[in-house]
């Protein structure tokens, strides 16, 4: 069970990803951020509750609705804002944008536009540290309707196969962009699908933090203890429509107004309130708090030059030689930052492909023609 102090700090990151989603919002309406922007207001205690249950030198990556994934690791709030308003002192020096944050200090590797598109990149990720020895664990999310793309079921078969340390999470929001995942799967309960592959499947009430921080602590144990991958199925849903662009006509006003009594935040709040961890005063003091952060975020990237015009032919490419820049160090003068290093004289303990004679599919055991 989480503790008191987790509980708290759950509460926080949760209220930190709600305003600084509300906030991109609001710029975007007043047209400092230009583009595709989709937000994750509703959805905070998926991505809240895995990450409570991980390692920070675990991996962690995601599709375009990415914003808030390297904010509750620990990524600078006021760099991930002037990232979305295409400015130099973002992560990627305004050059991702919404869709393409990146964080190599806190562990994310990435938002992808490409649906399902991070899929076989993180198996990739987690074959490389079940490679090199490490004892990592790397975690994907994406959306429902990525689940139907062809590239999922390849990865999943590899995946297993391997015993790859990667957990896939399914943000289960029932919307792919406006269509109902009901009328296009007939399998809509995603997680079901994982015995296909052999394949651990689990779901999970992804309004409720605690019960993701659970079940996701079961599960990275689980992966990280060798047994290979899991598909879980977070049922959650999104407050706003899939992008800023979308009206969401395709639902009534009435399933959203139902949906937000579900509300994460809401919910641990009354959790907390009832342990008596805290006051209502003391959240609201939390909530404050944060609302302070996004604030200095704004004013920060309001700030922030825009890229220099010579800046439009580079980055396309790593040159030969080339040093990793560290953002943080590059914008803020952080001292402190903390960049991977991997090891390069390893001994490979595994065997790609099992030894052996080759196996004999169950129907032919049976005598199946």
């Amino acid at each position: 069970m989480a503790s008191t102090q987790q509980m708290l700090t759950m509460y926080r990151k949760m209220l930190l990803a709600r305003r600084f989603e509300e906030k991109a919002g609001q710029a975007y309406g007043l047209k400092k951020i230009q583009g595709f922007c989709h937000l994750y207001i509703g959805q905070e205690a998926v991505v809240v509750g895995v990450n409570e249950a991980l390692r920070e030198s675990d991996w962690v990556m995601t599709g375009y609705r990415d914003h808030v994934h390297p904010l509750v690791r620990g990524a600078d709030a006021g760099m991930l804002m002037a990232e979305l308003y295409g400015r130099d002192g973002g992560y990627s020096k305004g050059k991702g944008g919404s869709m393409h944050f990146f964080d190599i200090e806190h562990g994310f590797y990435g938002g992808y536009g490409i649906v399902g598109g991070q899929i076989p990149l993180a198996a990739g990720m987690a074959f490389a540290s079940k490679y090199r020895n490490e004892d990592r664990v790397t975690v994907c999310s994406f959306g429902d309707a990525a689940a139907n793309q062809g590239a999922m079921h390849e990865t999943f078969n590899m995946a297993v196969k391997w015993k790859l340390p990667v957990l896939y999470i399914v943000e289960q929001n029932k919307y792919g962009m406006g269509t109902d995942i009901a009328r296009v799967s007939s399998v809509p309960d995603i997680h079901k699908r994982a015995p296909g592959w052999d394949m651990r499947g689990e779901a999970v009430d992804g309004m409720d933090v605690m019960a993701v921080y659970e079940k996701a602590k079961e599960l990275v144990e689980w992966i990280r203890a060798g047994n290979g991958p899991v598909l879980l199925e977070a049922y959650t849903y999104r407050f706003r429509g899939h992008s800023m662009s979308d009206a969401a006509t395709y639902r009534t006003k009435d399933e959203v107004e139902q949906e937000k009594q579900r509300d994460p935040i809401l919910k641990l709040r009354k959790q907390l309130l009832d342990k008596k961890a805290a006051t209502e005063a003391e959240l609201d003091a939390i909530d404050d708090e944060e609302k302070a952060v996004v604030e200095k975020a704004l004013a920060f990237a309001d700030a922030s030059p825009l890229p220099p015009d010579s800046d439009i032919w580079t980055h396309g490419l790593v040159e030969e030689g080339e040093a990793d820049v560290k953002p943080r160090e590059r914008v803020l003068g952080a001292t402190d930052v903390k960049w991977p290093a991997f090891p390069t004289d390893f001994k490979v303990t595994w065997d790609l492909e099992p030894k052996g004679p080759p196996a004999t599919p169950s129907t032919a055991k049976k005598g199946a023609a």
